[in-house]
């Protein structure tokens, strides 16, 4: 009979073996730092971590199944509707207009021939 790991030997062993925490892990607690990471915006959502961490509630009875059921369903509409309009703005790129390019007026120019002189211009006489 093999003998059991106490908690001290545990800690040892994830210690020691670089890697071996991230094999050991619990695929719950993966779900979960990926969906926090979604959250904070450092990371992209994936609709398999919502699967799993919905999947662990309903067997721990934390949530009906027909509770799960639905918010998977939303998730599911929310993701795909994220992903269609992704897709269109990739295939429509929103153009700028091109500048107008203008030149300055001549001096001759720079007033209508209908306008009236400025005050300015009537003291320099």
């Amino acid at each position: 009979m093999a003998p059991e790991l106490a908690g001290s030997q545990i800690s040892a062993l994830l210690e020691t073996v670089p890697g071996i925490a991230n094999v050991l892990r619990s695929p719950v607690a993966d779900a979960i730092i990926n969906l926090v990471r979604a959250a904070a915006g450092l990371g992209e959502f994936r609709k398999e971590d919502a699967d799993e961490l919905v999947q662990y509630a309903v067997r721990r009875g934390l949530i009906g199944p027909t509770e799960g059921e639905r918010v998977l369903q939303e998730v599911g509409d929310h993701a795909a509707g994220k992903r269609k309009s992704k897709a269109l703005a990739k295939r429509a790129p929103k153009r700028r207009p091109r500048p107008v390019a203008r030149k300055s007026p001549s001096p001759a120019q720079a007033r209508p021939p209908h306008a009236k002189p400025s005050k300015a211009s009537k003291k320099r006489r």
